[in-house]
């Protein structure tokens, strides 16, 4: 396929400016750039889910326009989606086949669709029962759905945008070998993705956009993480980590014997003081989610209890535990933590209302007012106050999640993964902020699966396995190591010797995922 001179306009933005590249056959393309650089809008594009205002699209040399997703797919062209674009409530089989089921006379032929979408859930590495409920599939098996829904339609072009978002290292791998086979076969696949790595991993090519045009096109040995990163964002990010370790102040955050409905056999003990910066790492179900979410109130615990500044936090009651001065960025913003369908202004305000200073009446001229010192604050992009919060780039909708607390001025911010999906210039703004509220006072806690985020930000680190705190890291003793020793259970805290010098800077080289 040929991308000639496509642009793009929206309302208040123009998302691509003369974008052109092509896609080779049996070739890895990455298209990368920082969210609102115009990628996902121009694999849309490719894909028929939007037309272009200007430019055109060429196939075996031949204009097309795709009309429809389904023109697209029926010309070759297949988009794994970023976001699921699943159905929960039918099978595994019936999502892989879902608008080309296999029909004789009009009847349905449900035998020949389970075999073979047994045969493209075996090319993803998922051995699973076709006709299981997709519900019961956990977020990154439904990916791997996604990947063979798209891989069912015989597809020339791939374009993967995301793929691995919620996949673990091995199932990451798994997807590789995929990607591989395809290439292997002439298929042509056009990659997205914030993890550098995994362009270096693939990529035959990089083509680079920014503020939706083509800055720079990278092939062979030209691919590597610092050339990819200038490009991108314009600037040399020589220092990437801004974390500096504050002398800790009081316990704010002090968890005691608390017992997650999860595992139940294991009881855990943590402290966050004023000022310190506290990362939770460990395996895909170690239960770091569930320890938050239990801490915060979303999960009733079986026992123990919690105190912010000295004040005991309600089991089970997050309205309670936001009074108390604790908040929670959840790792799903577009499921938990955002209105997709509300304004910028609405979202930023939200969980302030009820404490605000006209309660329990809104005042649009507060939050006109506090949106305006936020969205300055954080740097969010976005075309006015009114604009529809699912319309920005995930890294912006990132900020308005996090921004979105900070009007409460939280003693305890506990934050889930809070650079998943989210460019390298943006990763670099939201540490720069959590560098800033821990200077503030604010104890900060943070689960992440990147290890050189974790490295790079925490001035100490807890390792989960199986439900317990396996052990504790100080800033001088982490090392990838270290803490995958800890967080795989062979290892324990007196065991560890400190290590010096872990790195600092650079980033997307490792996760703490097996």
């Amino acid at each position: 396929m040929r991308v000639a001179a496509v642009s793009k306009r929206f309302p208040g933005v123009q998302a691509l400016r003369a974008v052109s590249l092509d896609v080779l056959p049996g070739e890895v393309l990455a298209v990368i750039g920082e969210n609102g650089a115009g990628k996902s809008t121009l694999m849309k594009i490719m894909a028929g889910i939007q037309p272009p205002d200007e430019g055109q699209l060429l196939l075996d040399g031949q204009s097309v326009q795709f009309s429809t997703p389904a023109n697209a797919i029926h010309s070759g062209v297949a988009l794994i989606h970023q976001e699921l674009n699943l159905a929960e409530n039918l099978s595994v089989a019936e999502n892989v086949f879902l608008g080309r089921e296999p029909r004789r006379l009009g009847m349905l032929r449900r035998g020949e669709m389970r075999d073979r979408a047994a045969e493209h859930l075996q090319q993803v590495g998922l051995d699973i029962d076709p006709t299981m409920p997709l519900a019961d599939l956990p977020l990154a098996g439904q990916q791997l759905v996604e990947i063979a829904k798209a891989l069912s339609a015989d597809a020339r072009l791939v374009i993967m945008d995301e793929p691995t978002s919620s996949l673990s290292a091995r199932e990451t791998d798994r997807l590789f070998t995929v990607v591989e086979n395809l290439r292997s076969r002439g298929v042509s696949i056009v990659y997205i993705s914030h993890r550098l790595a995994e362009v270096e991993r693939l990529a035959d090519r990089v083509e680079v956009l920014r503020d939706g045009a083509n800055v720079g096109t990278l092939v062979g040995e030209q691919i590597t993480h610092d050339a990819m990163v200038t490009r991108m964002v314009g600037r040399d990010l020589s220092q990437f980590f801004p974390h500096t370790p504050h002398t800790p102040g009081e316990v704010r955050l002090d968890v005691r014997q608390l017992c997650v409905a999860t595992a139940p056999r294991h009881r855990v003990d943590l402290q966050v003081r004023a000022g310190e910066v506290v990362a939770i790492a460990g395996l895909v179900g170690a239960g770091r989610t569930e320890l938050i979410e239990t801490i915060f109130g979303i999960r009733k615990p079986l026992s123990g209890t919690a105190t912010v500044d000295g004040q005991p936090l309600v089991a089970g009651s997050v309205r309670e535990n936001i009074r108390r001065g604790i908040a929670l960025v959840t790792e799903d913003r577009k499921s938990t933590g955002l209105l997709l369908d509300s304004s910028v202004r609405d979202n930023m305000t939200l969980a302030a209302l009820v404490d605000a200073p006209a309660a329990p009446w809104t005042s649009p001229a507060w939050q006109q007012q506090q949106t305006a010192r936020l969205v300055d604050q954080l740097g969010v992009r976005t075309a006015s106050q009114q604009t529809t919060i699912a319309t920005l780039s995930g890294g912006n909708q990132q900020k308005v999640a996090l921004g979105k607390w900070l009007l409460r001025q939280p003693a305890v911010l506990m934050l889930d993964e809070p650079t998943r999906g989210v460019d390298i210039g943006a990763k670099h703004e939201i540490y720069e902020l959590i560098e800033q509220l821990s200077a503030d006072g604010v104890a900060v806690l943070f689960v992440s699966s990147e290890m050189e985020e974790v490295l790079g930000m925490a001035d100490r680190v807890l390792v989960m396995h199986d439900g317990r705190i396996a052990g504790e890291l100080a800033r001088e003793a982490m090392s990838e190591e270290a803490l995958m020793k800890l967080a795989v259970g062979t290892a324990s805290l007196k065991s560890e010797s400190p290590r010096q010098g872990a790195k600092s800077n650079g980033a997307e080289h490792g996760r703490v995922e097996e």
